[in-house]
């Protein structure tokens, strides 16, 4: 397992211009290794401004789109035009505007009514694109984006969650108490099979959870943003707002 790199960052606009150079850099140095790019996205508030910049110049012209596959680390359970929907959110700022081929989008089909399908199904697209066994050890993605909320939680990974206590199924469905309603997510057996993780993290109100999160100490079952431990790299993109009450030099590594 790689050690984490935190970077902080002076506003929104120079996170999200670096959160793009690493995408591309992810995506050319995968495309160049193994003659493709996969990805799984986060949906929430940070990232829609970054898709979009992906799908403007320069970046737009700096990645073998065509070469490229996505993935979804989690999905509400609504329908793909739904306003909450993931899936709708990354469409709309990024894939409408890209060459990619519909069959190497990937969405998970969490508004159907057998749940529980639905989150085997999304395992056994996964297990055909990388030529494996959903039997067997998870795949590693090239890179996986994560947010984190003010609760600690990431994908749909929420603190005290059953998902959390998973440790054989890359997918599954985790009934969130808090909003009373079930979400897919893929788990930390996957998650942590990534090459590299980027976590994109803005604002104020994370602030004080981003603090135990990096200094500990470990409770990943209350601060489930501890528990992405990647075997590749763990990179943390940080907001100035959201790292003011982080301290460095006690950060565990």
């Amino acid at each position: 397992m790689s050690a984490r790199a935190i970077h902080v960052f002076d506003g929104l606009e120079a996170l999200l211009a670096a959160a793009a150079r690493s995408f591309v850099r992810c995506a050319r140095e995968a495309i160049a290794a193994r003659g493709r790019f996969t990805v799984a996205l986060s949906g929430g508030s940070t990232p829609k401004p970054l898709y979009q910049r992906l799908s403007a110049e320069p970046s737009r012209s700096e990645v073998d789109w065509n070469r490229v596959h996505i993935f979804w680390g989690d999905e509400r359970c609504v329908p793909p035009d739904h306003v909450d929907s993931n899936y709708r959110m990354a469409r709309e700022a990024m894939l409408d505007s890209l060459p990619i081929p519909r069959e190497q989008i990937h969405r998970m089909e969490a508004e159907r009514a057998d749940r529980e399908a639905a989150a085997r199904d999304y395992e056994a697209a996964l297990a055909r694109v990388f030529g494996v066994s959903t039997e067997g050890e998870p795949p590693s993605l090239d890179l996986i984006l994560l947010g984190m909320g003010p609760d600690g939680h990431t994908a749909s990974l929420f603190p005290g969650t059953k998902a959390l206590e998973e440790t054989v199924r890359w997918v599954v469905v985790n009934r969130v108490p808090k909003f009373n309603a079930d979400r897919l997510t893929m788990t930390k057996p996957i998650l942590n099979r990534a090459r590299e993780v980027l976590f994109l993290v803005a604002g104020g109100d994370k602030a004080e959870v981003l603090a135990e999160v990096l200094n500990g100490p470990a409770d990943p079952l209350r601060l489930p943003s501890q528990s992405i431990r990647p075997q590749g790299q763990l990179v943390w993109f940080v907001e100035r707002a959201a790292a003011a009450k982080w301290k460095e030099s006690t950060a565990i590594s």
